[in-house]
């Protein structure tokens, strides 16, 4: 039986078939070391997303790049905010300049904004915000972002993490709501910097690569703790085929938006408790220990996320997958669920 991976949140369609021809197009290239800048991947997005090239910084992957803002934004002595229940690499990130992070409170398990401003004091420096939010789902709207930002100074950076922006937007758009304006915010000039991943709609999480929009004087800044070479050949190659086909985009995003609601009807009649999806997973909270089911899913091939890291043992998060990954993972789930 095939191993199902419902527990990182990558593209069950893997890359796109563009991005996979362009990486094996520079594979005999090996020899030669990456643009260090990555200039045709940065004029490319620059061209899409109406920026200036000097405006967007590449990276090894968003983990790499939260690492690279700790270490220009904070130092020892000074602090980081974000929200409990959030993604598991800003602590890492934090650490990596030996700075203190708080974790705020969630709030009906998302961002409680009104307290992380009130916690911001005179030591703070950066705002992580996860939007959507990972591992629960929720999002942040673009009202609300912008009410943060009128109620924090000025000299706190606000890290806005869009990893799932193209899920969350496509369900935005389908529930009228204002999700994200955060290439506006660089264009006002607003302490923000608003990063992107290829690793998820795309389907290259093997491969690394993420990047940020910001100011053109703070991506200097952190051009100065980026690694050099940090972005291979390869990495670049695949991010500028994956940009070009629409279609592999649309075919990924359309099967969420179809896909997400069935698992979260499935498992809300069963009575099991969720919170409505805005990115490409499910947080599902069972309310007792989840090592037994996640056990039992493991013997079906199926790999779910346990958040015990999050602090929350009860509660699973499973991958949108295929229509038959998911089948798949609602019988032995619900099977596992009655015995």
């Amino acid at each position: 039986m095939k191993l199902n991976h419902l527990d990182s949140n990558e593209n069950p369609f893997g890359p796109s078939a563009l991005a996979v021809a362009a990486m094996q197009k520079v594979l005999a290239e090996g020899n030669r070391y990456p643009d260090n800048d990555s200039d045709d991947l940065r004029d490319k997005l620059a061209q899409i997303h109406q920026l200036e090239p000097e405006q967007i910084i590449i990276s090894n992957g968003l983990t790499d790049l939260l690492s690279v803002i700790a270490r220009t934004c904070l130092s020892p002595g000074q602090n980081a905010i974000t929200s409990e229940r959030s993604f598991v690499a800003y602590p890492t990130a934090a650490a990596s300049a030996r700075a203190q992070l708080i974790q705020v409170p969630t709030l009906q398990n998302g961002y409680d904004l009104q307290a992380i401003a009130k916690t911001v004091n005179r030591d703070t420096r950066v705002i992580f915000l996860a939007n959507p939010n990972n591992p629960t789902g929720t999002l942040v709207t673009a009202e609300e972002t912008d009410w943060l930002l009128n109620h924090i100074p000025e000299s706190v950076l606000l890290v806005i993490d869009e990893a799932y922006y193209e899920f969350a937007q496509d369900f935005a758009s389908k529930k009228k709501v204002s999700y994200s304006h955060s290439f506006e915010l660089v264009r006002e000039r607003r302490n923000v910097i608003v990063l992107r991943t290829f690793s998820k709609v795309h389907g290259l999480a093997g491969v690394r690569v993420g990047y940020g929009y910001c100011s053109t004087g703070l991506v200097a800044r952190l051009n100065v703790q980026r690694s050099i070479y940090a972005v291979s050949r390869v990495a670049q190659a695949a991010a500028v085929g994956a940009l070009q086909d629409g279609g592999h985009i649309q075919r990924t995003v359309e099967n969420n938006s179809a896909e997400a609601p069935r698992i979260e009807k499935a498992l809300s009649s069963a009575g099991y408790k969720i919170v409505p999806t805005w990115a490409n997973f499910i947080f599902c909270d069972l309310e007792k220990d989840a090592r037994p089911i996640r056990e039992k899913l493991k013997t079906e091939q199926i790999r779910v996320r346990a958040l015990d890291a999050w602090g929350i043992p009860t509660a699973l998060r499973f991958t949108v997958g295929t229509p038959e990954q998911n089948t798949q993972l609602l019988d032995a789930f619900l099977d596992a669920a009655r015995t």
